[in-house]
């Protein structure tokens, strides 16, 4: 074995440049192709990241415009959600819906604290199940209960972010528990203190449903109803329930009943399949890229075991006439050909890790600003060693492969032309 290492070390001292050039084309492939499906990565973490803080299984449903001329009503109309219509929507589809909400915000309110002042602040009037689908985690207090809404309380959830201002850094939230924010010209009770997802426009502070109703001078319209469902397994199962739901409010607001545009269903569900759908097809086309990146490396391995076969001609022909079997020719050109690909495929591995680390520092802490919601570009940015592992396994495997031509050439040389080989 010793003997076999000293042949092709000095093989490749006596070809420096060629053997670099390969070796370079052998590491830049692993390198790109552990780059490449880290950056897909971190653009798949960045859109995850958004859905984080609700449930999958929600549905809301906003009032469009009607696009069809219906019971004596041109089209454009513009169509407002009732309460009504959330009871409907609740005693309709008991099997499939479970919790069910709804929520009226306004902006533009100054919040006052003491001496302290904050302008642009959100208003947003829900009900207990909002907890639940946005999965609300509480730093301190509690959310908005049933007594709440039946008594129209006063009180407020603040997020962490706007506690953080008033306690000018402070995280002792609950020391605000029972205090008293002036919003607008309403005094509120803080009851709880909840976190506000930063990467968002997540600014909302929380009243009862019924309190915001007063406030805003509203009877009984909403803005929006949202609800969490269940047995709706597939794409299909789920643009099926949504016919049948537009169906069932086109009646009491006397649209007609194909009218697609008079309502707008947001589904996270579906949006979710179609980003694992997106998420699929872009680690596909990455691996791709990265496989004929990595094809060029392994193609360079082959051209050099081929010529390098040809320059020892007369070395093989010298060899098997002394008794040297085919198959000790093969192995010392196999394993030359192992020995680049798996040391400039093993250097490869760690630069593309290190430029994985290196953008989970840069670009994974940028971000940029998209509809009013501050979204980081890329999060964690890295491949698991597992990958990295593997695919340098399938750069080693690639490399013998393309080393076995090469060697069977060799193998198959006869001496006597050998010989006479220049």
């Amino acid at each position: 074995m010793q003997d076999l290492f000293t042949e092709i070390w000095e093989s490749v001292r006596r070809n420096k440049l060629r053997t670099a050039l390969t070796g370079f084309s052998v590491a830049w492939g692993i390198f790109m192709i552990i780059v490449l499906l880290g950056a897909g990565n971190g653009l798949m973490n960045s859109f995850n990241q958004d859905s984080e803080g609700f449930a999958s299984n929600i549905m809301e449903v906003f009032g469009s415009q009607t696009t069809k001329p219906y019971a004596g009503f041109k089209e454009g109309r513009r169509i407002e959600l009732k309460k009504a219509d959330m009871e409907l929507i609740a005693k309709r589809f008991p099997d499939i819906v479970d919790q069910i909400s709804t929520s009226i915000s306004r902006s533009g309110f100054t919040m006052t604290y003491g001496k302290k002042y904050y302008n642009s602040v959100t208003l947003a009037g829900t009900f207990p199940g909002q907890a639940t689908m946005e999965r609300i985690r509480l730093y301190a207090g509690r959310f908005i209960n049933a007594n709440d809404i039946k008594e129209k309380r006063k009180v407020i959830v603040l997020t962490h972010l706007s506690a953080r201002n008033i306690l000018e850094g402070g995280t002792d939230y609950e020391s605000l528990i029972g205090k008293r924010v002036k919003v607008g010209n309403l005094s509120f009770k803080i009851i709880g203190v909840r976190h506000s997802h930063e990467n968002q426009n997540d600014r909302d502070l929380y009243i009862p449903f019924t309190t915001s109703q007063t406030i805003f001078g509203m009877d009984d319209s909403l803005d929006r109803i949202s609800f969490t469902f269940n047995g709706l397994d597939s794409e299909e199962a789920n643009e099926e329930f949504e016919k049948r739901l537009k169906s069932a409010l086109a009646g009491p607001h006397q649209v007609a009943p194909d009218d697609e545009g008079a309502f707008w269903i947001w589904n996270r569900f579906t949006q979710n399949l179609q980003m694992q759908k997106g998420s699929k097809a872009l680690q596909t086309g990455l691996w791709i890229v990265g496989i004929f990146t990595l094809l060029g490396g392994v193609v360079g391995v082959s051209n050099i075991m081929l010529i390098t076969v040809k320059e020892r001609t007369h070395e093989f022909g010298i060899r098997k006439a002394l008794g040297a079997k085919p198959w000790n020719i093969m192995l010392l050109i196999i394993a030359e050909s192992i020995v680049i690909t798996a040391f400039f495929g093993y250097i490869g591995m760690l630069l593309g890790l290190g430029a994985c680390e290196l953008m989970d520092n840069t670009l994974g802490q940028a971000t940029m600003d998209l509809m009013g919601q501050s979204i980081r570009l890329l999060v964690n940015p890295k491949v698991g060693i597992d990958v990295a592992v593997k695919a340098t396994v399938l750069l080693i495997v690639a490399g013998t492969l393309a080393g076995l031509m090469p060697a069977r050439r060799a193998a198959k040389v006869r001496p006597i032309e050998a010989l006479r080989a220049d």
